[in-house]
């Protein structure tokens, strides 16, 4: 899904998605970036983005699939810790 596509989003429900805080200035998994500037992560390429992402459903569903990749996670991402949020919230800057 793309930013772009958000109005198609049911605003009942709760979307969760697998965010990631950028560790240092520069960071090897997105360079240029900023300490602490906040990703998505790609569900199909494992890296951190600022507008294609994948929903999960729940919050349970978003973290077994944080935990079924995380070694491929730590290597795509070093040093970051993989979270899962609400979407609502990461959009708003608050997670």
């Amino acid at each position: 899904m793309q930013r772009a596509d958000l109005d198609l989003l049911d605003l009942r429900r709760t979307y969760w998605v697998a965010s990631v805080v950028a560790p240092c200035p520069d960071w090897s998994a997105s360079p240029g970036c900023y300490s602490g500037a906040r990703f998505l992560v790609d569900r199909h390429t494992l890296r951190p983005r600022c507008d294609g992402f994948a929903s999960f459903a729940s919050k349970l569903s978003c973290l077994v699939w944080i935990m079924r990749h995380r070694s491929e996670l730590n290597a795509a991402l070093p040093g970051a810790q993989v979270s899962a949020v609400r979407l609502d919230r990461w959009l708003l800057g608050l997670d």
